[in-house]
């Protein structure tokens, strides 16, 4: 690998989840020593990439990607795609790296998939797939940020973060959480584009209103138990900052959820059935099992809870501490 490195973010500007991503990673490839730009892409960008993902379309943008090589002429050495592939973006690296989510992977991109040169995965189960399907692969994991406060005083009920993802279970989380007036307090916080409050229950706050970061924060360190019930996961931030506030994460018991999650940390809900997204296979939670979760939540002594807290936030830190080693290694093995 060059001593440095000129790299290329190739990244949906969405200022949520991927906004963040590129800025944690760009972090980190600063402490190799790379010079960092990003290219930010907005809803024009997603129409070509559709409009290039098919026909004799994907074949035009190969052969400008293969042009564009052969002229030596890149403007960066290497162009890393966030959780899509934008085949007009290819020819400004020498050197082009996907960063995928499997469940929002899909044909567009897979037509590209042969014009990337390696594959950078989120999750151990995005490395096996992207490994089945013939691609250089490397490990790398992936960091959120620290939200955690140890000032704020913590409660025994539960927090269920939506934002503004369709694919939370948090529909059927309410309506499980309706025939349960006895259990404590379950906080819903989702964006109003995609809420169904729902009818009022004493034992439901449903917040559809913006709430801004520092009392998010609150919100999240409160909390003893997050409900974190994803389908799917690319990495799942919502899912790692309530292991890093030292709550009990409950989550579904399955790739990638249960890599993050297993039971020295949380708590695990068996799956009833499965769907497909993208290129990832989705898990609905079982209600009888997250039934039996919730009672099992409920039972943890105050010491079972506190060491199930501590093992996360453990987990949590290290993988912090190391997001920036993995990166680096990651770097030294590309052959550019």
């Amino acid at each position: 690998m060059p001593a440095s490195l000129s790299v290329n973010l190739v990244v949906r500007d969405n200022g949520l989840g991927l906004t963040r991503d590129a800025q944690l990673l760009a972090d980190a490839l600063k402490a190799s020593g790379c010079t960092v730009h990003v290219t930010s892409l907005g809803e024009q960008d997603e129409q070509l990439r559709w409009r290039y993902g098919r026909g004799r379309r994907v074949l035009f943008s190969h052969l400008r990607h293969t042009w564009a090589r052969l002229r030596g002429h890149a403007q960066y050495d290497l162009n890393i795609m966030f959780e899509h592939l934008w085949p007009l973006h290819l020819p400004l690296a020498r050197y082009n790296i996907a960063l995928p989510n499997p469940e929002w992977f899909d044909s567009k991109d897979a037509a590209h998939l042969r014009c990337m040169d390696h594959v950078w995965a989120k999750t151990r189960h995005a490395e096996a797939l992207f490994q089945r399907l013939g691609c250089k692969t490397s490990f790398v994991g992936f960091d959120s940020d620290d939200r955690y406060d140890p000032q704020v005083r913590r409660t025994r009920q539960f927090f269920h973060l939506a934002g503004g993802s369709r694919i939370k279970g948090t529909e059927r989380l309410l309506a499980l959480w309706r025939k349960h007036p006895e259990w404590p307090t379950l906080t819903v916080l989702q964006n109003p584009s995609c809420a169904q409050p729902g009818p009022a229950q004493a034992n439901i706050r449903h917040c559809v209103e913006y709430v801004p970061a520092e009392a998010l924060q609150t919100l999240q360190n409160a909390h003893a138990y997050h409900v974190c019930l994803s389908e799917a996961e690319g990495w799942g931030h919502y899912i790692v900052e309530g292991m890093g506030v030292g709550a009990v994460v409950i989550t579904v018991d399955a790739a990638p959820m249960n890599e993050l999650v297993d039971a020295e940390r949380g708590l695990l809900v068996a799956y009833a059935s499965t769907g497909t997204m993208g290129h990832a296979t989705t898990y609905q939670f079982d209600e009888r099992a997250m039934e039996q979760t919730v009672a099992q939540a409920l039972s943890l002594s105050d010491t079972e809870l506190e060491r199930k807290g501590e093992y996360a936030r453990q987990w949590f830190v290290e993988n912090k501490a190391q997001f920036a080693q993995r990166i680096g290694r990651a770097l030294s093995e590309l052959r550019i």
